[in-house]
């Protein structure tokens, strides 16, 4: 049997209540220094710890607090089950949403980590966060008393049925999680679809891939047609590529100037421009005699794949000054086209017809 309310019980639950409320205060103010000095940091971690514990700490202690006060109140053992269960389920969905930030944030801070764009694989952030909602759903369920035997029995029969609807968006989830997991592509690479998009990889969701072109606009590509296409890679296995200038000079061109001042220009584009390759072996090699001119490559350095048109850009304006600075020819393509005419033109008879009736010779008799 339940005792009276006593002016102690109302004053004990006060101060349980008050010092739930004074550690909330005190851990609100520690947690935001704490946040400071991650911010300092350059692990980006410890700023979504610090971030997700501002919110899950104090409100763990205004729970607590409130659990204190209920306890020194002398509550019915219905009344009591029932803030107990109240209490735990709403500390439960708190610890569940705060580890659903804590670990989709560190997903995401892999991922950018590993990519080192300002996109990620939200792929991965969405299916964890499912995930942990997920779990705490169920334990919640757990903690109220309901059965989640049932349930899940549910969801396995109806599993099969909802595959059957979401079959092209569940290929383009597992086509994505395939993408990411084999490492073909990842967020930061720069691609060519076999249809002629190119692009660098923004983001890979659980639909599509994100693809952004040269010229801002995005290609939005299904993973599982990315997964079945032609593609190439320019980021991998390694970012740095060569590219190649086609270059001619004239016949009477000595090549051993022209190699040694082409391979001087390459030096200094490769040292002066950004997205060079400083430390790149310049390479000119002679493989063609053309009608004009004699043709050779110019292989350049490049630091990525869309730092190519500038680098050659660069290049072939510093190399045609050159050229003009040294009195090296660069010839346009000339044909000579003689015309001979006979000086007694014959003119062909016409061939008789067969058709033709013969000529009838008259005679005498």
């Amino acid at each position: 049997m339940n005792r009276d309310l006593t002016l102690h019980d109302i004053i004990v639950a006060g101060i349980g209540l008050a010092a739930g409320l004074a550690l909330a205060l005190v851990l609100r103010v520690v947690l935001r220094w704490l946040g400071v000095r991650a911010a300092r940091t350059r692990w980006g971690g410890d700023d979504i710890i610090v971030d997700v514990l501002r919110t899950l700490a104090p409100w763990s202690a205004v729970a607590g607090g409130v659990g204190a006060a209920a306890a020194a109140l002398p509550l019915t053992r219905q009344v009591g089950s029932i803030v107990s269960q109240v209490l735990t389920t709403v500390v439960i969905l708190i610890a569940t949403i705060t580890a659903a930030r804590v670990i989709s944030g560190l997903a995401r801070t892999v991922a950018q980590s590993r990519s080192g764009v300002a996109g990620s694989a939200t792929i991965f952030v969405n299916i964890t966060r499912i995930l942990v909602l997920a779990m705490g759903f169920l334990i919640v369920l757990e903690t109220l008393g309901i059965s989640i035997a049932p349930l899940l029995t549910a969801l396995g029969v109806g599993g099969l049925a909802i595959a059957l609807a979401l079959k092209d968006t569940l290929a383009n989830l597992f086509a994505g999680v395939h993408i990411l997991v084999s490492k073909t592509v990842q967020p930061g690479d720069y691609i060519r679809l076999s249809s002629g998009e190119e692009g660098y990889v923004r983001d890979i969701n659980w639909r599509n891939t994100v693809v952004e072109e040269l010229s801002n606009n995005l290609v939005i590509v299904p993973n599982a047609k990315l997964a079945g296409t032609n593609m190439t890679n320019f980021s991998r296995p390694e970012q740095k590529l060569s590219v190649t200038v086609q270059v001619g000079v004239a016949y009477d061109s000595d090549l051993d100037q022209v190699e040694r001042i082409t391979n001087e220009e390459v030096q200094n584009v490769m040292r002066d421009i950004t997205g060079a390759v400083p430390d790149h072996e310049p390479a000119v090699r002679f493989h063609t005699f053309g009608d004009s001119r004699i043709g050779f490559t110019v292989v350049l350095g490049v630091g990525e794949y869309s730092d190519k048109y500038r680098i050659k850009h660069e290049f072939i304006k510093r190399l045609h000054r050159r050229y003009r600075a040294e009195g090296i020819k660069i010839p346009s393509p000339a044909r000579t086209v003689s015309l001979q005419q006979s000086p007694d033109p014959t003119i062909p008879h016409p061939r008789p017809s067969l058709d033709a009736e013969p000529d009838r010779v008259a005679t005498t008799g």
